[in-house]
């Protein structure tokens, strides 16, 4: 009886029925309790599947049928169980009816008969089950009862309709009609019935149910095949475009918040008991799909000798005509398309699982680094040296001044993957940064190592912490996700390679193993070139750096490049660099070629090595049926050979990263109340009811390695907070906070909140802030969300109106909003961008004001602010009713302006204690030096009063009504348009671009021809074994000829792709130069317009795009259209006949094609929209984590987060599932055409077996769908539609749509050789102007009117004016840098007639704020190497750098001090002098001073600064050197030789200040007789008169 295979189902239905028991008894309630009592497990999450589905309240008025067809998944499912039940019923009435009345012509044993039918009858009760019991169980029995009848149907098919394929066998059971019958049932019932039944929606939350998905209800065929995607497909194709709305909603499995409860128990290191490597991590959380996956891909392999066999037995048929035949011939045919086509579902499957795995991760990554970002101690950090930092920096990383939103996705960085762990916390992108250490240069008075600053300075701190933290959610994300394949290499590679030499040893013998051994000697080389590759990959790499600093410098100071007339300079720098990276990219590009041309000869060689041993050696005949067969499987392992180079590097570089990502979550140093050590939790907690705010005995520092002391280490001082007594804030009142720069004013704010190393002094050591009543705060670096200026103040309260009124009102809003268009509905831009810096200080005020807050923390608010306006929120504010009586601690450098509404002051001293506390009384009478500066500060206020203008500066970008900022980038819709394509094809050319293209394409289609040739002179020599003895073959006659073939092709590919390379080349050189040229040529008012970050990002990302994946990817397009040609005529050539189907699937593959890229290119662009804010949101949120943390904001931004990551989810699921959809066609129309060709050739055409396997080889699907681009005619339509998708939507030419945009942008006028000044000029400084107009844009309104002065050479001009008169637009108009009318004489040569930047370059402008590069001193001077230290030092002195630093100060600045990207690690008043000391090198004739701000006033430390500037601009300059001072106070300019006031655009008065103040009606007078110093300035003024 166990013999016969009709005793399977039985079997398996005993089987089953066993485990039905033990799963009962196993979830039993008794052995529930009984576990739990015995091993008390920590709750486990379920995933829903044993939970009933909670029965809505409406279906209580239904019937109890309907509402039990309702629990089991809706009235389909339930009619296809019912059809199912009712087949089990026939099949046991059958069973029935042939033990009662046996077929005479049966031998089968009547046991067996009595087996099946009790297998009939408990597949017939579990049917009844699964119609009639509940969800749970109805559920458990229908996977029961499919398993039983698919078995049993197998049984059948193998027993009674497999002999039919064959030639020897018949059918095991004659019962006529009933086997048939039996058949047809099971066959409805086991296979049609699960296949086509839709699945039962099972939320993983039963308490919170979402809407189901389609992929969560079809069927399995339709799961399978994609059907479901078909809806998405046809609305892309039916429409323009689809919003990311109308995609299908997200699952539930899929939500974040599912995510996060499913992996941080195995991912967080506040969840996971034991540290370990992040790996096995993310194995327990996606275990199941690495399961599936593991069989997926055995099935995938072993469905890739599917191609070898059939072609094989199929051709040895052909060979023998049919002797001794087991298989009949249409089922090798058949299986030329089922066995490929089984594969390419398994392999689909396996990609879909791995797609959705990578999407998951992503996200659960990206939130968990953010969660654990909440929990970091944000403190100023020591970076490496410039070195150490670029080599551990991505060429293609966000700039520090471009949104993370400008890097979608896949802004991927080539980061060197060798980089040390440690660089995770210490490098950041191309964004941030100083190379070096940010205090290096500085005064000690100003280091920012200090507690004052370490936090509020973003250029050292937040910024820092921002970049590095964003390299982790995006470059090491990326690379985390890129490794996921490694299944591919420890089980596809092992599992593939035996497979073929068995298949090889079959068919060929020994000869097999001697092709192996010669592979395994070949196989170092391409190794050891690919290890030369990434050698000079990391060289390039280094140059790659080297060029995005350069460029991100640039870029970032723009506006003074154009100001200064270095855009031919600079053009040639950059270029200079980029020539440097080509010169490694092309090493990299021919060494590639080198790896792929032996990776080619490699497999070709091993073949003709083998068949050389098979003929010659073991004297064998070599049939054609052995040949091509043999050709697929030595395919096959030269596909092992691509996967092993291809994935090592992939995997190496996404192991360095997850052990980046583990370093940051096990290795960066947490907030105290995060800390694990029992050690650092040393804070006592106060009672809960104590509202006292107080530090006593204790010390703090920014990092727990500082044990207090402060020694001096990596040069910097590191700072220590401390307080030895008792510091008691005053509830109700407002606190001030005192003291010198670098005093640890900052730093008590953040002791305070918790962010700095809390490190006990004394028994009775505490820290306490009541969070009770809530706690806002400010930072001195001001932080404000891209969000409207309303949401940024409300920031999640609910909106009262009339307390946001008064707020905007008390802090001096009301007239900024009237500024914009759409008033507070105006978003205020990336890093705030629309605002000024003073508007961003008083929005960061006004979030504070307006919170419910019981404690305010406000740190420096006044620094930003001019004085007028500090005024109006010391005596509107700060005195006003929104603040009364609540407690508010102020740091302050302004004493006089707010010593005024002081109840308690703390003077801190500079070694970071308290140098005392009380009244302000109490402590100007103990400390003489704060007495003094409180006097010196009040006089500098009443001068500051004296400023003309008195408001804030023009808002540089304008919004529209709707408040959206007109910065919006033009995105392309539809395909690629021909400039953009025209710009790279022509560029490839060079000056000859036909000739270019022609040789490419020739040599291209040469070298496919003949590897056809080389594949058919295979056949034609195996051929020759049937039409003559073994004997007269001349075997090495035809090894000549095909190793000739072999050397033709290599030659002809690698003499094409070189000319490619070189092509490549000089496009790269060519675009990189003119859109350079372009940027810098561009207009100010187009710089106003366009964010720094897009133009860094098209510079940097869009060239590396260029550079890399365009240029590979067109010449795999070029190659694969000429590889698709070749085979389809060779096809054509054996079957003429079959040119009509097979340009019919063809053309269905196209269209199928074209679809998918339409619905692709809606789903790639909101994948990219959707990437975009979760990059930005977290970009912001790193930025604000002090503010968030201070206002107890987590939870709101954490759940914004997730808000933002399930919208991007939303989106990348279609988009990988719509690869599905295609290849699953794709590879069907492939497995059809090889079929019907197979067919075709064996029934149809009388072929001979050699030129039946030639046109089978070319058309048969060899590899599979996703290997490397070596497959046959079939998928060579899959590849083709794949490539030319990736070309238009991937990161390739869509960067070029972007690189065009660029190119036509507006323009100043070009340089020309006719407008080049005299080498003379300027030989003085005379200035003359007449009737000059002025406006920014053609069609918009004119803000000078009929200027008209004149400068005699030498003379000190100041200009005045409020705000709006024009002193800002006449500036500009002298440079040429807007649209002007008139003429403008410098040194007796119209500026109008000479080029811009000769112009520029001979006058010299020190704006408000200098611009400084990232690097050392000495280049920001002389960027371009055109003096010797000797000059430098003397300029520096001259302008008055060393009178403010000491010999012996250990951080002074020298000429090889590093400067931070933008000066970030210097002070307003230090950028000035600088600024000045480039004036003075470059000897200019005109010098323009765009005086220094109120804001500097308002310093106290920058007051020194201040006079030292004034010093060197009376002193220093030369005697024939013009001076135009853009003048805020007339202090400034009362002594000049003559003043200009503006008002409106218009002159109004100009003479000498002596002459302008007897006209008593004159603006001037005016002016100053409403100062405060009105007898200063007019002796200032009468000095000036008499002076010489």
């Amino acid at each position: 009886m166990w013999n016969n295979s009709l005793a399977v189902p039985a079997a398996v239905a005993s089987v089953s029925a066993v485990l039905l028991l033990l799963h009962t008894i196993l979830t039993s309630s008794a052995v529930k309790v009984l576990y739990v009592r015995l091993f008390a497990p920590d709750p486990i999450v379920t995933d829903g599947t044993d939970s009933e589905l909670p029965v809505p309240k409406e279906s209580v008025r239904k019937s109890r049928i309907t509402e039990h067809i309702a629990s089991l998944g809706g009235p389909v499912i339930f009619i296809g169980r019912c059809v199912r039940l009712v087949c089990c019923l026939a099949l046991l009435a059958l069973s029935i009816y042939t033990v009662a009345v046996p077929p005479s012509s049966s031998h089968s044993d009547a046991w067996l008969n009595f087996s099946l039918c009790g297998a009939y009858a408990y597949t017939s009760l579990l049917a009844i089950v699964s119609v009639s019991q509940g969800m749970r169980l109805s559920k458990l029995a229908c996977r029961h009862l499919s398993t039983i009848l698919v078995v049993t149907w197998g049984v059948y098919v193998y027993r009674d309709v497999w002999p039919y394929a064959t030639f020897i066998l018949s059918p095991a059971d004659a019962e006529g009609w009933q086997l048939w019958t039996k058949i047809i049932l099971l066959s409805v019932a086991g296979v049609a019935v699960p296949l086509l039944t839709p699945q039962q929606y099972i939320p993983i939350d039963p308490n919170n149910p979402m809407d189901p998905i389609p992929e969560q209800t079809v069927s399995i065929f339709s799961l399978t095949l994609y059907f479901f995607m078909d809806a998405l497909v046809m609305r892309a194709w039916r429409t323009k475009h689809i919003s990311i709305d109308e995609l299908p909603p997200l699952a539930d499995y899929d939500n974040i918040r599912h995510l996060v409860k499913r992996s941080f128990r195995h991912l967080d290191p506040f969840q996971v008991k034991k540290e370990r490597h992040l790996f096995w991590g993310l194995m327990k959380v996606f275990y199941k799909e690495y399961i599936v996956l593991f069989f997926m891909v055995i099935i995938k392999v072993v469905s890739t000798l599917a191609s070898p066999v059939g072609i094989n037995q199929l051709l040895h048929y052909l060979e023998t005509g049919g002797r001794n035949a087991t298989v009949r011939p249409w089922v090798w045919i058949s299986w030329l398309f089922l066995g490929p086509t089984l594969g390419s579902i398994a392999f689909q499957w396996y990609i879909f699982i791995n797609t959705r795995t990578m999407v998951r991760a992503e996200a659960i990554i990206t939130s968990l680094v953010f969660e654990h970002s909440l929990r970091i101690r944000v403190k100023a950090e020591t970076n490496k040296s410039a070195d150490d930092v670029s080599g551990s920096t991505s060429a293609v990383d966000t700039p520090e001044t471009a949104s993370v939103i400008e890097t979608t996705g896949d802004g991927e960085s080539a980061e060197s993957s060798t980089a040390s762990e440690d660089e995770t916390l210490r490098a950041s992108s191309a964004s941030v940064v100083s190379r070096t250490e940010p205090d290096r240069g500085k005064t000690r008075s100003a280091s920012r190592s200090d507690g004052d600053k370490a936090v509020t300075r973003a250029d050292d701190t937040t910024k820092n912490v921002m970049g590095k933290l964003n390299n982790l959610v995006t470059v090491d994300t990326n690379k985390i996700i890129n490794s996921r394949d490694f299944l591919m290499l420890l089980e596809m590679v092992p599992l593939q390679t035996g497979l073929s030499i068995w298949f090889l040893y079959s068919i060929l013998g020994w000869s097999a193993l001697v092709g192996l051994a010669t592979m395994l000697v070949l196989f170092p080389l391409p190794g050891y070139l690919a290890s030369l590759t990434q050698k000079v990959q990391r060289e390039k790499m280094k140059r790659t750096d080297a060029r995005v600093q350069t460029v991100t410098d640039t870029m970032s100071v723009i506006r003074m490049v154009k100001l200064f007339g270095w855009e031919p300079r600079t053009a040639e720098q950059i270029a200079s660099k980029r020539d440097n990276e080509l010169v490694y990219q092309r090493k990299y590009q021919l060494l590639n070629l080198t790896v792929i041309l032996i990776t080619y000869i490699i497999p070709l060689a091993v073949m003709l090595t083998t068949f050389m041993t098979y003929t010659v050696i073991m004297k064998q005949e070599l049939t054609a049926s052995k040949v091509f067969s043999s050709m697929a499987a030595f395919d096959l392992l030269s596909a092992c050979l691509h996967r092993v180079l291809g994935f090592i590097p992939m995997l190496i570089q996404g192991k360095v990263s997850l052990e980046r990502v583990g370093q940051y979550l096990y290795k960066t140093e947490l907030l105290d109340r995060f800390s694990q050590s029992e050690e650092e939790l040393r804070i006592p907690q106060p009672e809960s009811s104590s509202d006292v705010i107080r530090i006593r005995e204790a010390a703090f520092t920014w990092t727990h390695e500082n044990d207090g002391t402060s020694t001096p280490r990596s040069q910097r001082r590191k700072f220590t907070l401390r307080v030895d007594d008792e510091l008691v804030f005053e509830r109700g009142h407002i606190n001030l906070v005192l003291g010198p720069t670098g005093s640890g004013k900052t730093s008590l704010l953040m002791a305070l909140l918790g962010e700095m190393h809390y490190i006990p002094a004394g028994a009775n050591s505490s820290v306490h802030l009541p969070r009770e009543g809530g706690v806002a705060y400010a930072a001195q670096e001001s932080w404000v969300q891209n969000e409207t200026i309303r949401e940024n103040i409300l920031f999640g309260s609910p909106y009262n109106e009339e307390r946001y009124n008064k707020v905007i009102h008390q802090c001096a809003l009301k007239r900024d909003l009237s500024l914009f268009d759409a008033g507070d509905q105006t978003e205020v831009g990336e890093k705030g961008l629309t605002l000024s810096g003073g508007q961003k200080a008083r929005v960061t005020l006004a979030r504070a004001i307006y919170s419910a807050a019981e404690t305010l923390l406000l740190d420096d608010i006044l620094a930003a602010l001019d004085v007028h306006t500090a005024k109006w929120i010391v005596d509107k504010c700060l005195k006003g009713d929104l603040v009364s009586g609540r407690t508010v601690i102020l740091v302050t450098h302004n004493v006089a302006l707010a010593s005024p509404i002081a109840h308690f002051v703390v003077s801190m001293s500079a070694d970071g204690r308290i140098a005392s506390q009380g009244s302000l009384a109490k402590i100007l009478a103990v400390d003489s030096n704060l007495s003094a500066q409180l006097a010196e500060e009040s006089k500098k206020i009443e001068k500051a009063e004296e400023q003309v203008d008195d408001e804030d500066p023009d808002v540089s970008a304008r919004s529209s009504s709707d408040g959206k900022l007109i910065v919006d980038e033009e995105i392309a819709v539809g395909h690629i348009g021909w400039p953009a394509l025209k710009l790279y094809l022509f560029g490839l050319g060079g000056n000859h671009p036909y000739l270019f293209w022609a040789t490419v394409i020739i040599t291209f289609f040469v070298a496919d021809l003949t590897g056809i040739i080389q594949t058919w002179f295979l056949g034609y020599w195996a051929q020759q074994y049937e039409d003559h003895e073994a004997s007269e073959v001349k075997v090495a006659f035809y090894l000549y000829i095909y190793s000739a073939l072999l050397v033709l092709v290599v030659s002809m590919f690698g003499l094409g792709y070189t000319n490619y390379i070189f092509g490549t080349l000089r496009a790269s050189r060519k675009i990189h130069r003119e859109l350079v040229t372009s940027v810098l040529g561009t207009t100010l008012r187009w710089l106003d317009k366009t964010p720094v970050s897009r133009i860094i990002t098209r510079c940097t990302q869009d060239i590396d795009a260029v550079d890399g994946p365009v240029a590979d990817m067109l010449s795999t397009f070029l190659d694969i259209t000429a590889d698709m040609v070749v085979k389809f005529g060779g096809v054509i050539v054996f079957s003429p006949l079959f040119i009509i189907p097979g340009s019919i699937i063809t053309v269905l593959g196209g269209l199928c094609g074209q679809m998918y890229m339409k619905a692709q290119l809606c789903v790639k662009r909101e994948m990219s929209n959707a990437k975009a804010p979760v990059l930005g949101h977290f970009g912001a949120a790193v930025a604000g984590l002090t503010s968030i943390r201070a206002y107890g904001a987590q939870e709101s931004f954490r759940q914004e987060s997730y808000k933002r990551i399930n919208r991007y989810i939303r989106a990348a699921v279609p988009f990988y599932n719509l690869n599905r959809w295609l290849c699953i066609r794709t590879d069907a129309l492939g497995g059809l055409f090889s079929t019907l060709l197979a067919t075709y050739l064996v029934y149809g055409s009388g072929a001979r077996a050699s030129n039946t396997g030639f046109s089978l080889t070319m058309a048969v699907e060899l590899i599979g769908s996703n290997e490397l681009p070596t497959v046959s005619f079939s998928g060579m339509i899959l590849w083709w539609i794949r490539v030319l998708n990736d070309l238009e939507l991937n990161g390739a030419l869509s960067d070029f749509t972007r690189i065009q945009q660029y190119l036509e942008i507006e323009h100043e006028p070009e340089p020309t050789q006719d407008r080049r000044p005299p080498a003379y000029w300027p030989a003085s400084g005379d200035l003359k102007v007449e009737n000059l107009y002025a406006k920014y844009s053609p069609d918009g309104p004119h803000v000078l009117h009929d200027v008209s002065f004149e400068v005699k050479a030498g003379e000190r001009v100041g200009i005045v004016g409020r705000t709006g008169s024009g002193k800002s637009s006449l500036t500009l108009a002298l440079l040429r840098c807007i649209i002007t009318e008139g003429r403008v004489y410098y040194d007796g040569i119209p500026t109008d007639t000479l080029n811009l930047d000769a112009l520029r370059y001979n006058i010299t402008i020190i704006p408000q704020v200098p611009e400084l590069l990232s690097g050392t001193l000495r280049q920001n001077l002389d960027p371009f190497d055109q003096h010797d230290d000797a000059v430098l030092n003397d300029v520096l002195r001259a302008a008055g750098l060393f009178s403010l630093q000491s010999e012996d100060d250990e951080g002074r600045i020298t000429l090889d001090s590093q400067i931070a990207s933008g000066g970030g690690n210097l002070s307003v008043g230090q950028r000035q002098i600088l600024a000045l000391a480039r004036a003075i090198v470059r000897q200019s004739k005109m010098l323009i001073l765009d005086e220094g701000s109120p804001t500097c006033s308002c310093r106290m430390s920058d007051f020194a600064t201040d006079s030292v500037i004034q010093r060197s601009l009376r002193r220093e300059l030369g005697k024939d050197v013009t001076l135009l001072t853009v003048a805020h106070r007339l202090q400034t300019i009362m002594d000049a030789d003559k003043i200009l006031v503006l008002d409106a655009g218009r002159i109004v008065e100009f003479d000498t200040p002596a002459e302008l103040l007897k006209n008593e009606t004159g603006i001037l007078r005016t002016l100053v007789e409403e100062s405060g110093d009105k007898e200063l300035l007019f002796s200032m003024a009468q000095g000036a008169e008499h002076s010489p």
